[in-house]
């Protein structure tokens, strides 16, 4: 069995619904789908997801929601006339959707993530509703039916381990398409919870689990997943064929946006293959990612580079000789909820790397107040708007003058490096930049790796 996702492009509109069932008929493996809220239909429209977060702020804020409403069931009545499905279809979602909105908002957090949700779900009925309508048993799924049970942190949840059991006990039992809408579950209280944002992988990576698929395919609007960005390298024209979890799961969580960054877990544990595929080209072979591939040694696989973090830098003569201080820095992070990214250090100086969406204004006076009166430091700064480049590959491991020549090509485009630091892995080179050099950067090492000759080809897919 194979278990396929389709993301928000993939389902935008009546024509692109029609490709994701003719992709899904051509293979009788594939019996688990899983959907997004549909996306943008061209650079000037707006996610289905966007929409639906003016519902729930206007909600909040008690304004008048109609256009917003009508906006979102604007778009689901585009489809259902365009395939004909029946127009009952979207006098349900208006009235589901009305119902969320006309809910209590004490609760921002659960109260937005109910409304977000519904792109998803109302997704997953009209994709059924598009199988049926070809003669073909499908079924929306019930989320809460199936087990899918994620903690209560509304906006970040994570899922809760009793859910694979539960998952694999519903999906044995279901006949025909089952489609399951992604990126929410339920939480212990029957609350809606979501993943974070583009969670519709980390839903179709638990599925592929949860069912120990032979591959879960993750269907987008990219042949493959490219060794950097080509919106800011538009001339890259080879894609990677093959890489492992580790790579994909460091070139995620650094801006690759093909895939979510917290999908490779569930896909690791069950060490279920995955394959990047394009909605529109279907016979393209795709990225597949695994667990181990043949590398030549030296060889980077990928760039990647985002923007939105900021850092706190510590300083303290002799801190190496104050047992516990690192523990008590984080500490302070932990209390005040804040999930820290990186934490380079020196002899006497410590930098704590974090997102800017989980460091608020408020957030970040109480932190550096504690820090100030908790550590007695001589100095604490704090530095906005960062990126973190990351360069990997599983060849870059005991490879003589890598960094050398990483660093060399970012000084060559006149980028200034903040800090960097290498994992323990040795498969990646983090490096800390201004996000305005972030392009300038991001180019430099194109030119540095992925230009013809600039490193020996990789070897043919195949695992050791």
């Amino acid at each position: 069995m194979k278990v396929c996702k389709f993301g928000g492009s993939s389902v935008a509109s009546a024509a692109q619904i029609t490709k994701v069932v003719d992709i899904v008929l051509a293979d009788p493996e594939r019996r688990i789908v899983v959907v997004s809220a549909p996306g943008k239909r061209d650079k000037d429209d707006s996610k289905v997801t966007d929409l639906l977060i003016e519902c729930a702020r206007r909600g909040i804020d008690g304004n008048d929601v109609d256009t917003a409403v009508d906006a979102v069931v604007g778009r689901f009545r585009s489809i259902q006339e365009d395939l004909g499905l029946p127009a009952e279809l979207v006098a349900e979602i208006r009235s589901e959707l009305v119902r969320r909105i006309q809910a209590d908002t004490e609760h921002e957090g659960k109260y937005a993530d109910a409304i977000k949700a519904a792109g998803e779900e109302f997704a997953a009925r009209f994709v059924a509703a598009a199988f049926r309508a070809r003669g073909v048993d499908a079924r929306a799924v019930d989320l809460r039916e199936a087990g899918m049970v994620l903690s209560d942190e509304f906006g970040n949840a994570r899922l809760l381990d009793e859910s694979y059991a539960s998952l694999r006990s519903y999906f044995s039992n279901v006949s025909g398409i089952a489609v399951v809408p992604g990126f929410f579950g339920y939480t212990r209280t029957g609350d809606i919870a979501t993943f974070p944002r583009g969670g519709s992988d980390i839903t179709g990576s638990i599925v592929a689990a949860a069912v120990t698929a032979r591959e879960y395919e993750n269907f987008t609007d990219v042949d493959s997943v490219y060794p950097v960005d080509p919106r800011i390298v538009p001339e890259i024209n080879r894609g990677i064929r093959e890489m492992t979890y580790r790579e994909m799961r460091e070139l995620s969580y650094a801006g690759f946006g093909v895939f979510h960054d917290e999908a490779i877990h569930p896909a690791v544990v069950a060490e279920i293959p995955i394959r990047i595929k394009n909605t529109n080209h279907p016979e393209a072979e795709g990225t597949r990612i695994v667990a181990h591939r043949r590398v030549r040694h030296g060889n980077v696989i990928g760039v990647a580079c985002a923007e939105g973090f900021c850092s706190v830098h510590v300083g303290k003569y002799l801190m190496n000789r104050e047992i516990g201080f690192g523990r008590r820095l984080l500490q302070i992070f932990e209390e005040e909820g804040v999930p820290f990214d990186h934490a380079p250090t020196g002899v006497d100086n410590i930098s704590v790397i974090v997102q800017e969406r989980f460091f608020p204004t408020e957030t970040r006076e109480r932190v550096l107040e504690r820090i100030r009166d908790e550590l007695s430091p001589e100095e604490v700064s704090f530095e906005p708007g960062q990126a973190i480049m990351m360069v990997v590959g599983e060849g870059m491991r005991y490879s003589i003058g890598l960094a050398s020549r990483v660093i060399g090509a970012i000084s060559d485009a006149n980028v200034n490096v903040e800090m960097i630091n290498q994992g323990s892995s040795e498969i990646s080179i983090m490096i800390g930049i201004r996000a305005s050099d972030r392009k300038r950067a991001v180019r430099a090492m194109y030119k540095a790796f992925f230009v013809e000759g600039a490193q020996p080809p990789p070897p043919e897919p195949g695992d050791l």
